[in-house]
């Protein structure tokens, strides 16, 4: 499959369809053990999910659920945004608190949770998933996961910030994204929001788009897997280290302190007019300043017009773990979700979800500004891959440290091109 072909075209019948008609977080709400039951008998699921910009609206929901359930309690935690939700969901598993639903990435994380999915095929809800959101959880012709949502990602940009300082053209290539950047400052506003301090804003979504722009990006991820491809001498990949270069230059104080709540509370009160992030913010803008106008800008490494294109693709999977007492529950739960009203009333008004669902309408006003721009890219044909799920286990956060230790000046890009490979090559067969 070339740059944009298969996941283009799926995505743009799929987003037609559904249309016609990560801050250092933990939250709680109930006790820690994946029991099956919470006094007076009643049973109890066990979700641990990763989303920290729902958490307040799930805990909404489960007031409703539970008023609509009698005899079912849902217990819900939260761990994203700056913690490390791989590494907590392996503790909890580790420390025998294995919870009834959690999030699993796909691809290379599918299999690595393998051994305890449950089998969700014959779900009544599986009709109607958007094909391409299917492809990360499925194996083997079965699925074990039910998509979150769309999403894309790029530079979120405060359009009334950009007026203030003459910007009249929307930057599309590297070199316009540079003018803006020297007209903003010219005007006394910082350009960018970096919050370096979290790993997959630079391991996962930053360095994706290294990947998304190889000719073939599934094809160069497999000739590094067998050796026949290098990192280091890469041509995109020596482009992409001027795009990070240039958050750098006129990018906030202190990157490397700054976490995904700062980012996206200076960028929400007006201190910066760029963040590199996804339509998952809008939820916090709107709750620190529901008054901003915002747009999404692309992430270019050159200054190749075809560099308009957002990266677009699942966020991550609702999955049933095979072993819960409670799976004939927890798997009503997740049917709940997305063929009732009010499940799909949260997914739509209250998370601003963009739908993996065909049978799920949002309309303009329920996904906000970030959610539109999303939709236009998509309707546009104008789409990049994500790639993180497909690296090697654990390179992730190894590739998030190598760029902190550029952001550091304790590397050179000689040196990180380098490291990148070095982790690949270490971590490909594990």
């Amino acid at each position: 499959m070339k740059k944009y072909g298969k996941l283009a075209l799926i995505m743009l019948l799929a987003l037609t369809a559904v249309l016609g008609g990560c801050s250092s977080s933990k939250t709680s709400e109930g006790g820690d053990t994946a029991s099956d039951s919470s006094g007076g008998g009643d049973k109890t699921i066990h979700i641990f999910q990763f989303k920290v910009e729902i958490a307040e609206a799930l805990n909404r929901l489960k007031g409703e659920y539970e008023a609509s359930h009698p005899g079912i309690k849902l217990d819900i935690q939260t761990v994203g945004g700056g913690s490390d939700y791989g590494a907590a969901l392996k503790a909890k598993f580790a420390s025998g608190e294995q919870p009834d639903i959690f999030n699993v990435g796909g691809y290379r994380e599918l299999d690595t949770w393998m051994e305890y999915l449950e089998d969700l095929t014959d779900q009544p809800w599986v009709k109607d998933v958007v094909e391409v959101a299917k492809e990360p959880m499925t194996k083997d012709g079965k699925l074990y996961g039910q998509p979150m949502n769309l999403e894309g990602y790029g530079f979120i940009y405060n359009k009334d910030l950009f007026a203030k300082a003459g910007i009249t053209e929307m930057p599309k290539t590297l070199t316009q994204l540079d003018e803006a950047a020297q007209k903003l400052q010219a005007a006394g506003i910082t350009p960018f929001s970096n919050g370096y301090q979290e790993f997959w804003v630079l391991g996962n979504h930053l360095l994706n788009i290294a990947f998304a722009n190889q000719e073939d990006p599934s094809g160069f991820i497999q000739k590094l897997n067998e050796g026949s491809e290098k990192i280091p001498g890469n041509k995109v990949f020596d482009e992409w280290t001027k795009l990070f270069d240039l958050t750098l230059k006129y990018g906030n104080k202190n990157p490397l302190t700054t976490d995904y709540n700062t980012q996206v509370t200076n960028f929400a009160n007006g201190q910066t007019a760029m963040m590199q992030q996804g339509n998952w913010t809008q939820v916090q803008l709107d709750g620190i300043n529901p008054n901003l106008n915002l747009g999404i800008l692309p992430m270019p490494i050159n200054d190749d017009p075809s560099q308009d294109k957002l990266p677009v693709g699942v966020a991550n999977n609702w999955v049933v773990n095979k072993n819960s007492k409670v799976k004939d529950e927890a798997k009503e739960f997740l049917n709940w979700l997305v063929t009732s009203p009010e499940g799909q009333k949260y997914i739509t008004k209250e998370f601003k979800f963009i739908p993996a669902f065909t049978n799920i309408k949002a309309a303009d006003e329920d996904l906000g500004d970030l959610g539109m721009e999303v939709v236009k890219y998509s309707q546009d044909n104008k789409l990049l891959n994500w790639n993180f799920s497909n690296y090697p286990e654990g390179a992730q956060q190894e590739f998030g440290s190598e760029m902190q230790a550029y952001v550091a000046g304790k590397s050179d890009k000689t040196k990180l091109l380098e490291d990148f490979q070095k982790t690949w090559d270490s971590l490909k067969s594990k």
